[in-house]
């Protein structure tokens, strides 16, 4: 932390500095109102803000191992995944959700690979319940062999919005016309960003 502490130091006077940023951060103590619910993975070089642009109140971010959206939990056994995707569709009403995969996505990457986990039980089981099996991944060779898992990711993106339409809050808003859900695939060495269409089930640039 010791290149970022500076930073945080000094955060509050900039604000504080300049009257456009005291009203914007005045205006968000007062509530929030995201654009969308955007759900990627806990890898440090995916940074949404960064390749969105989003500004602070914009975007209600849910971040996990592979970007991974467990199955609905009954009511009786909630996880926080579950409470944060229920929270952002009932609550604050979200009119978008986003799912985001990445390219050399170290869980994904691992899971098509089949490597040796043992040390790290925690990572083995998450990914071995979460995510799909790696013949469904990486169904050939030459998927298993990308270096940058990107075909596993993409695939791996459909299944988590199938996942999606099993929480009743979504499903209900999406048969309303009130919620929609999308796609995407960034990719980390180009910054390109890919989403599904659905009309060709390809992933094509925004």
């Amino acid at each position: 932390m010791r290149s970022l502490i500076p930073h945080a130091r000094a955060f509050s006077a900039r604000i504080s500095d300049r009257t456009d940023e005291r009203e914007n951060y005045g205006r968000l103590a007062q509530g929030q109102s995201p654009e969308a619910l955007f759900i990627t993975c806990s890898d440090s070089r995916v940074q949404p803000a960064v390749f969105t642009g989003a500004r602070p109140g914009q975007l209600f971010e849910l971040r996990t191992a592979g970007n991974a959206v467990p199955p609905y939990d009954a009511p009786g056994r909630p996880s926080g995944e579950s409470a944060t995707i229920e929270y952002a569709v009932r609550v604050l009403e979200v009119p978008e959700i986003v799912v985001c995969g990445h390219s050399h996505c170290g869980a994904v990457g691992a899971r098509v690979r089949n490597e040796d986990l043992a040390a790290v039980p925690a990572v083995h089981s998450w990914l071995t319940t979460q995510l799909p099996p790696s013949t469904e991944l990486a169904p050939d060779d030459d998927a298993r062999e990308q270096p940058d898992v990107a075909a596993a990711v993409q695939r791996h993106v459909r299944a988590q919005l199938a996942r999606l339409r099993e929480y009743p809050c979504v499903a209900e808003r999406e048969a309303a016309g009130e919620l929609t859900l999308r796609g995407w695939f960034y990719t980390i060495d180009t910054g390109h960003v890919l989403q599904l269409d659905t009309r060709y089930d390809a992933f094509l640039p925004l």
